[in-house]
C-alpha cells in the first residue's frame, strides 16, 4: 500500500509538471493561495508582463536614490527558478535625457494584481554593502488619485546593505511617513540575510496588520498606533513592489567597501486569502 501512495504521488507530481511549470505551493494551515509567481520559466527570460510591470527612469524616486532602473535583461531575469535582480555600477543614459551611475530593476504588479486583506509573502536571499537598498513592499492602489502617502505603502522586507543582520517592517501613512512610520526592526539571531535565503511575511486584516521573518511574528501594528492627526489607509487592494536602489536617503551613498554587482534574488512570491 505504501508504494502505491507513493506511485500516485509522484504521479501526479509529474502530471503537474507536465501541464507547465511547478505543482501548486501548498498553502499554509488557515490560508488559500490567490495568487504567485515560482519563477521557474526559462533561464534569461523575462519577469513573467502578465504578472509584472518593470518600472524604469533615473529621476530619484522620491528618495534621492542614484540609480536608473531598466528593464535589460542585465538588471532582471529568471535564472535556476529566481527572479534575479542585479544592480550594477555603470554609466546609463535613458531615453529620458537622465545620466546616472548605476542601474537596477524595478518591478511591480499594478495593473495585473492587488488585493485588500491576506498574507504576503516572499522567500529572498538578500545583496549586501554601504549604499544598497532592496526592499520587498506594496502601494496601495489608489495611489494615482490620493498620491503618496495618502495610498498608504507597507514595507514586509526593507533592508540597508549596511546592515545585512536587519530587516525593516514599516507602515507608512498620512501622519507617520518617511523617518516617522510605524517601524520595527527584526534582527537574525545569527548569520546574515545574505548568507541564505529567508522568508519574509506580512499578515494583514481589516484592522491588524501582523510582520514575520521565517515564521518569527515580531511586529503587530492597528489604528491604535497611529498619531493623532493621522489615518489608517489600509482598508483598499494594494500591489507589490520588488526592486534594489542604489543609494538614497535611507541607505546613504555606495563607498570603496561597496562591491557590484549587487544581487537580489527571489525563490518566489506568494498572496494568501482566508477561505
Amino acid at each position: 500500500m505504501k508504494f502505491a501512495v507513493q506511485v500516485a504521488f509522484v504521479s501526479l507530481v509529474l502530471a503537474g509538471l507536465a501541464c507547465g511549470g511547478s505543482p501548486k505551493p501548498a498553502s499554509p494551515s488557515g490560508w488559500t493561495l490567490t495568487w504567485s509567481d515560482e519563477f521557474d520559466s526559462a533561464n534569461d527570460s523575462a519577469p513573467d508582463p502578465s504578472k509584472w510591470t518593470q518600472e524604469t527612469g533615473g529621476n530619484g524616486w522620491g528618495n534621492h536614490e542614484l540609480e536608473y532602473y531598466t528593464a535589460r535583461p542585465q538588471n532582471s531575469s529568471i535564472q535556476d527558478g529566481n527572479l534575479v535582480i542585479t544592480a550594477a555600477k555603470e554609466t546609463f543614459k535613458g531615453s529620458d535625457g537622465v545620466t546616472r551611475d548605476y542601474t537596477s530593476a524595478r518591478l511591480k504588479t499594478a495593473s495585473h494584481f492587488s488585493q485588500e486583506y491576506g498574507r504576503f509573502e516572499a522567500r529572498i536571499k538578500l545583496p549586501t554593502g554601504k549604499g544598497v537598498w532592496p526592499a520587498f513592499w506594496m502601494l496601495g492602489n489608489n495611489i494615482d488619485t490620493v498620491n503618496w502617502p495618502g495610498c498608504g505603502e507597507i514595507d514586509i522586507m526593507e533592508n540597508i546593505g549596511s546592515e545585512p543582520t536587519k530587516n525593516h517592517g514599516s507602515m507608512h501613512g498620512p501622519g507617520y511617513s518617511g523617518g516617522s512610520a510605524l517601524t520595527a526592526v527584526f534582527t537574525l539571531p545569527s548569520g546574515n540575510f545574505t548568507d541564505d535565503f529567508h522568508v519574509f511575511a506580512m499578515e494583514w486584516e481589516p484592522s491588524t496588520v501582523r510582520f514575520y521573518v521565517d515564521d518569527q511574528l515580531y511586529s503587530t501594528h492597528t489604528p491604535k498606533d497611529v498619531p493623532r492627526g493621522g489615518k489608517w489607509v489600509f482598508d483598499h487592494p494594494f500591489f507589490i513592489l520588488l526592486n534594489v536602489a542604489v543609494g538614497g536617503d535611507f541607505p546613504g551613498t555606495p563607498d570603496s567597501t561597496t562591491t557590484f554587482p549587487a544581487v537580489m534574488k527571489v525563490d518566489y512570491v506568494r498572496v494568501y486569502s482566508h477561505p
